[in-house]
């Protein structure tokens, strides 16, 4: 039989094939896995036919052959990530969330590492989707954190963990820090603990819409009245079409769990702007048209929502660093909403006032690891500082930005003292020398000679330290361009600030927000899918796991597994066939 085969390039490849069993229930096992297709999928009877009619020696396996396939996938790839992680040389950040079913009645602990690969790629991995007990008290977090940071062997490489803002999640904190081995983190603790970006932009602007909330109410009205029944929108978009608007843009309600839906409700509306007037003609029962100053107002929001809209979505990349571009974003920002509060328009300026209040409870001090970052950015280096501190701090600038320097320093301290401490291992592993007896007599007539050589190397890379940081500094920022890899960028300037390239490796890697663009703009939870959620919590978790680390693999990122690892995962697979 021959096989055509579409590869990269688009061209078609012929080759022949050979039915496998045992390769098709592998295929079959992914698939259930990637598509979220329900294990049932196998006792469909139109599937049935299908298979039965493409490949009719393909014995179709149970639901519980299917199940025990998929969780044999799920340990062979797990191996695979426990390798990826340990071999890797940087620190490795981790951001949580939490999930529930439908029905509310499990709870689930989805917690993924990022981190910056030996070949100066961002990645990150869901490692858990851990079944939590209720009630979800702090305690049965940290637990369950703690318990995923030992099983994965990560307990010396945690750089730091983004979470939502919720007093549980701070008062969870505490409790990992005291688990982790002393000194495995960085700066002794202090920044450790990173609130969720996206979380906290998604509170302000919802105490701003709640200010505002009545005066959108006729364009809510409006585009309710518009959609609501089919008939309605068919004469909403008959006349669009008269009116020769050009416009791929639905109306679609908002959702109140989602501000972002808000903002586009109004950003769609002003889009057909003209349409509403002329339909006020052909319906009398249509009585929510809306005034000029609506538009007017409506024009106000839309531009100042933009500001969040944009923000976070540049907080929930996951294909690129985003530690970098918090503080320029908050910065701007801060400043726009300042700005805002000078408005002639009494809501913008309310609207104003409460956005300025929750800001600056969340964010009176940025974190020190995301300002690191965008000093690491050669694009912005201290120079953003000094531009915006003075604006957003006034009298306090030159404090704060003391405070940046000093975190700036000791970082740089403490990844040249471990460099040192890891050259001084190697060396000592690889070179043993002997003292002579004429040198030892030498010695004792001149001990201070010893204390001598040793201020001339503390010295030496104290100097050392300070010329690396201060020749980065002092070189001229570089243009800001769209299509910029930092990540790129300091690959290549590795031996050129060797310090700071350790730094920014473990720095970048850190996310600013927990979860993706798609459900960045939520205040709503997240939900395992219906018949999904009917299964045993260890197939969820391998469901949801698995299906992560297929799609990584699919997009490029393969990992080719360690000898040491591969007997890891042949111990398991044959545990699960002696104990099934």
């Amino acid at each position: 039989m021959i096989k055509a085969t579409k590869t990269k390039e688009g061209d078609v490849k012929l080759s022949t094939f050979q039915f496998d069993q045992d390769i098709a229930r592998r295929e079959l096992a992914n698939m259930v896995i990637l598509h979220e297709y329900p294990l049932s999928i196998v006792d469909h009877s139109e599937f049935q036919r299908f298979i039965s009619s493409v490949q009719p020696m393909f014995k179709i396996p149970t639901r519980n052959t299917l199940k025990s396939d998929i969780m044999k996938l799920y340990d062979y790839e797990r191996v695979k990530t426990l390798d990826l992680l340990k071999r890797n040389k940087g620190r490795i950040a981790i951001t949580t969330d939490m999930w529930t079913c439908n029905n509310q009645r499990k709870g689930f602990m989805a917690i993924t590492t990022h981190f910056v690969d030996n070949e100066w790629a961002l990645q990150s991995r869901i490692i858990r989707f851990a079944h939590v007990q209720c009630p979800h008290t702090f305690v049965v977090l940290a637990d369950a954190m703690m318990d995923c940071i030992l099983d994965w062997h990560i307990v010396k490489k945690v750089s730091a963990l983004t979470v939502d803002n919720c007093s549980t999640n701070n008062a969870m904190i505490p409790i990992i820090l005291d688990k982790l081995s002393s000194g495995s983190t960085l700066l002794n603790e202090e920044m450790f603990h990173i609130r969720c970006s996206a979380h906290l932009s998604n509170l302000i602007v919802k105490d701003g819409l709640d200010v505002i909330n009545d005066s959108i109410y006729r364009i809510r009205g409006s585009v309710s009245y518009w959609t609501s029944l089919p008939k309605r929108d068919e004469k909403f978009l008959e006349t669009v079409r008269e009116l020769e608007i050009v416009s791929v843009k639905k109306l679609a309600l908002d959702c109140n769990t989602r501000w972002n839906s808000t903002f586009l409700i109004i950003r769609f509306a002003l889009i057909y702007k003209n349409v509403f007037p002329r339909l006020r003609q052909r319906d009398s029962q249509y009585n929510c048209v809306l005034t000029e100053n609506d538009w007017v107002f409506a024009k106000e929001i839309s531009d100042r929502l933009e500001v969040f809209f944009v923000a976070t979505e540049q907080f929930s990349g996951t294909k690129y660093p985003t530690a970098n571009n918090y503080l320029p974003i908050l910065c701007d920002i801060r400043c726009a909403i300042s700005q805002w509060g000078t408005s002639t328009v009494e809501e913008i300026r309310l609207m104003a006032l409460a956005m300025a209040q929750k800001f600056d409870s969340y964010w009176s001090e940025f974190h020190g690891f995301m300002v690191m970052a965008t000093i690491l950015d050669p694009r912005f280096k201290m120079k953003i500082i000094d531009c915006y501190f003075p604006i957003i701090y006034g009298d306090r600038a030159s404090s704060e930005i003391k405070n940046v320097q000093d975190i700036l320093l000791r970082i740089v301290r403490e990844y040249k003292a471990k460099l040192k401490a890891s050259s001084s291992s190697s060396s000592a592993n690889s070179t043993h020398v002997s003292l002579s007896p004429s040198i030892m007599v030498h010695s004792r007539l001149n001990s201070l000679s010893i204390f001598d050589q040793f201020l001339s190397s503390t010295h030496s890379a104290t100097t050392q330290m300070k010329t690396e940081l201060d020749y980065y500094l002092d070189e001229p920022i570089i243009p800001r361009t769209d299509n910029f890899d930092i990540l790129r960028w300091w690959n290549v300037n590795a031996s050129k600030y060797p310090t700071l390239h350790c730094i920014s490796r473990d720095i970048l890697a850190i996310p600013v927000s927990t979860v993706a663009y798609e459900s960045a703009f939520s205040t709503g939870g997240r939900f395992v899918s219906p018949h999904c959620s009917r299964l045993h919590v260890k197939t969820i978790e391998a469901l949801m796991c698995a299906q992560d680390w297929l799609w990584t693999q699919l997009n490029g990122m393969n990992i080719v597994l360690s000898i040491e690892y591969f007997i890891l995962f042949i111990s398991i697979f044959l545990t699960r066939i002696f104990c099934s």
